[in-house]
């Protein structure tokens, strides 16, 4: 059977330092060393045309802040080989999505992470001080998301909760892939049942009874009414 190809992961923000200790850890970390992910951080700031690497300015209209340009982000795309929306340049993957994490976006859920993991490509834009210009939404991705309904201080932390939530459900990145299908909103709107293990007993606080029973039939049925839908 042909390997699935690798699924590639770039993200584009001013603190790469702040993502590259998670993508190297654990089972993100291993998943790019066994070959199924390709993890990537970039220095938005690389594509910045201001003489002090500038990345933002003030908003149209007045307001507080400042607002991250459209254009490094655009060019930092053409030089990445990621088609935008309107269609340029080619991406080199055959299925990419460009993705803008933000506060406003529609709500990632387990459901949006099967999707996003039939892609070979994922693009993320991270925004910080008072967002993005809302051109690079509506000319450069394909889709807004957000993590939950509060304010971030940027886009980081969303790219690497979707990242990790994609890259999970990608074969040859977990141990057993057979975990995948009890995990919490496996199935839609449905959490996983309740956990334990040794000691039986911790100062007086009990592992129910029916797990140590050995009847396999019980404890299905157990785990089945404990899952909350």
């Amino acid at each position: 059977m042909k390997k699935q190809k690798a699924l590639r992961v770039d993200i584009l923000t001013l603190f790469p330092e702040a993502c590259s200790p998670y993508l190297e850890a654990s089972i993100l970390g291993r998943g790019q060393k066994s070959g199924a992910l390709d993890l990537n951080v970039h220095q938005l700031r690389d594509w910045s045309k201001d003489k002090h690497n500038n990345v933002d300015d003030k908003p149209f209209g007045g307001g507080a802040g400042m607002v991250m340009q459209i254009q490094p982000f655009h060019d930092a795309l053409v030089a990445l080989k990621v088609r935008t929306k309107k269609g340029t340049p080619t991406a080199t993957a055959k299925k990419t999505r460009v993705i803008v994490t933000s506060a406003k976006g529609k709500m990632f859920t387990q459901q949006d992470a099967k999707r996003l993991c039939e892609y070979d490509r994922l693009v993320f834009l991270c925004g910080r001080y008072e967002g993005i210009d809302e051109r690079v939404t509506e000319y450069l991705a394909d889709e807004e998301l957000s993590i939950g309904q509060f304010v971030l201080t940027g886009g980081e932390l969303p790219a690497l909760v979707m990242t990790d939530a994609v890259a999970r459900l990608r074969p040859g990145v977990l141990g057993k892939e057979a975990s995948l299908a009890e995990e919490s909103w496996s199935d839609k709107d449905q959490t996983e049942y309740p956990q334990f293990t040794r000691p039986e007993d911790y100062l007086g606080w009990k592992v129910p009874e029916i797990l140590l029973s050995g009847d396999h039939k019980k404890i299905e049925t157990w785990r089945r009414e404990k899952r909350s839908s």
